[in-house]
């Protein structure tokens, strides 16, 4: 150990050590999953105690609490019963099944990503007729703003009744209600990085007679990447969201069609398996979208 290690706190070392970063995360999912399995007991004693009089008046409060964390439909299933459904619906199916939440999750994932594509496309161009068109930012914005107040559950079923009845189906309308959603915080990441260069470079770009889609490409471009890339995080989970509501209405194939039947059926287990794979889904597109990001800023120059 080196002299300026000797020398640290205790305290600082327990920061950057490989333990001060995993002790935390370990504690605090600990502490959840007792909670978790606490609340699993409340919530189906009830119902437990019910089904164990019938059965046996002499039950005890173990025979409670294994009732409870081993319910085929309970009000909330025990964690370790979520983990199995999981494992069951993904590694011990074919991707290929109509019954595995990869083949849901798959489903998901390309109507997520192509509205992703399409707000992503629209809140750049929205972004910069704003930033160079005074009339469009104050014409355009307000309204910008104001598509978000609509609550999307209200929407999704009328964009798909609506298109449905023009022959449209499929992943077209639930990727657009993914662009709804995801088109918002990229117009506004964008709008922000595009107007961030400081006035110094912008009177430095006119001396030397630069136009203004030059001054656009080798200035606000490169100033806004931190704040496109900062946007885009947010809209590709935001689309995710977009396109899990868009196939409440359908049914079929999706996670959001996954939720649906759970719902129908009470199959709790199968709603909370749906919800995890929903969020590793939305975490994987979360982490794709910084690897690119770390990607395209060293191949920039910036430091790692």
């Amino acid at each position: 150990m080196t002299s300026a290690a000797m020398s640290a706190p205790a305290g600082v070392l327990g920061v950057i050590s490989p333990r001060g970063r995993v002790l935390p995360v370990v504690t605090v999912v600990a502490v959840i999953l007792a909670l978790w399995y606490l609340l699993a007991v409340a919530l189906n004693y009830t119902r437990v105690s019910e089904l164990l009089a019938g059965a046996d008046p002499d039950y005890t409060i173990s025979d409670v609490i294994k009732g409870a964390w081993t319910m085929e439909r309970p009000v909330l299933p025990a964690p370790d019963q979520i983990a199995t459904d999981l494992w069951n619906a993904t590694i011990g199916l074919k991707v290929t099944s109509k019954r595995s939440l990869v083949y849901h999750a798959g489903v998901t994932a390309s109507a997520t990503l192509l509205g992703f594509l399409f707000g992503t496309i629209l809140g750049i161009v929205l972004a910069a007729g704003i930033v160079h068109v005074r009339t469009l930012d104050r014409s355009l914005m307000p309204w910008i703003i104001a598509s978000q107040t609509v609550p999307i559950l209200a929407i999704a079923p009328m964009v798909i009744v609506v298109l449905g009845n023009v022959g449209i189906t499929g992943l077209i309308p639930k990727s657009l209600i993914s662009a709804y959603l995801c088109f918002f915080p990229v117009t506004i990441g964008m709008v922000k990085g595009l107007r961030s260069p400081d006035p110094l470079q912008m009177d430095l770009m006119r001396t030397y007679s630069a136009g203004t889609m030059q001054v656009f490409w080798k200035l606000r471009v490169p100033a806004s990447i931190p704040f496109l890339f900062a946007s885009l995080k947010v809209a590709i989970a935001i689309s995710l969201v977009g396109a899990i509501v868009a196939e409440l209405p359908v049914g079929g194939a999706g996670l959001g069609a996954r939720l649906l039947s759970g719902s129908y059926y009470g199959q709790m287990v199968q709603i909370w398996s749906a919800l995890f794979m929903a969020a590793f889904l939305g975490m994987a597109l979360v982490y794709a979208i910084a690897g690119i990001e770390w990607l395209i800023l060293r191949r920039a120059g910036a430091r790692a």
